[in-house]
């Protein structure tokens, strides 16, 4: 098996994604589903070329094994997504802390990611554990809308 590497995700990769998308653990979502919002692999790969959304993408040699990628302009975490033989190595959090560190780096002081609001559900626990907060509300999905608030950059003067 060749070393895990992470890099910024680029258009070709949104077949992939798509595809490994329907196949994680808890919240798996079809390519048909994912298309019935709106969400093709002609609409993501636009985003990425146009720099709309930035992500980033765990490899094993080839193989996309994970991906995350939060929205430039409003500061929403829309997707973090792992193989399930992948889970428990650090993956997923350091996949989240690339887009996390690309956002604040733009200007986003708060992010947000709507979250399963099922305690038993592996997202639910993550999260929190990474320091995000529930905000008392929930999306379109009834999935809960939870909020990181990120500091000012050190060394800089308020």
């Amino acid at each position: 098996m060749a070393a895990l590497h992470y890099r910024p995700g680029v258009p070709s990769d949104t077949a992939g994604c798509i595809e490994l998308r329907g196949k994680t653990r808890e919240n798996a979502i079809t390519a048909g589903r994912l298309a019935s919002y709106g969400i093709t692999v002609e609409s993501w790969s636009q985003s990425v070329a146009e720099a709309h959304v930035i992500g980033f993408v765990c490899m094993d040699g080839s193989r996309i094994v994970g991906y995350c990628y939060g929205d430039r302009h409003t500061g929403e975490i829309q997707v973090l997504a792992l193989l399930p033989d992948y889970e428990g190595r650090g993956i997923g959090k350091t996949l989240l802390s690339h887009v996390v560190e690309s956002l604040r780096t733009s200007g986003f002081r708060r992010l947000f990611l709507g979250c399963s609001k099922n305690p038993d559900h592996r997202s639910y626990g993550f999260y929190r554990h990474l320091g995000w907060r529930s905000t008392g509300t929930f999306d379109s999905h009834s999935d809960e809308v939870l909020e990181l608030l990120l500091p000012e950059e050190a060394g800089r003067d308020p």
